[in-house]
C-alpha cells in the first residue's frame, strides 16, 4: 500500500497566512524597538536587528501556531 504526499497548500493563501503572521510581528517588535534604535544606529543596523528578532519568531512561534490554526482552511 502507498501513501501520496499531503496535497501543498495554495500559494495564494499560504502568502495571505505569511502576510497575516508578519504584518502584527514587524508592527510590535518596531513598536518596541523603534524608539530604542533609530537614535542610535543607521537604518540598516536597525533592519539587521529587526529582522533577525522578527525571523525566528516567525519561523518558530508564529507561522506554527497560524499553520496549527488555519490548517485545514490552507489544503481546502
Amino acid at each position: 500500500m502507498t501513501t501520496s504526499p499531503p496535497a501543498r497548500p495554495n500559494r495564494h493563501k499560504l502568502a495571505l497566512l505569511t502576510w497575516i503572521g508578519i504584518y502584527p510581528t514587524i508592527t510590535v517588535v518596531l513598536t518596541f524597538l523603534l524608539p530604542v534604535l533609530l537614535p542610535r544606529c543607521p537604518l540598516p543596523v536597525v533592519t539587521l536587528i529587526i529582522t533577525a528578532i522578527v525571523v525566528p519568531l516567525m519561523t518558530y512561534l508564529v507561522m506554527p501556531l497560524l499553520l496549527r490554526r488555519f490548517g485545514p482552511w490552507l489544503h481546502r
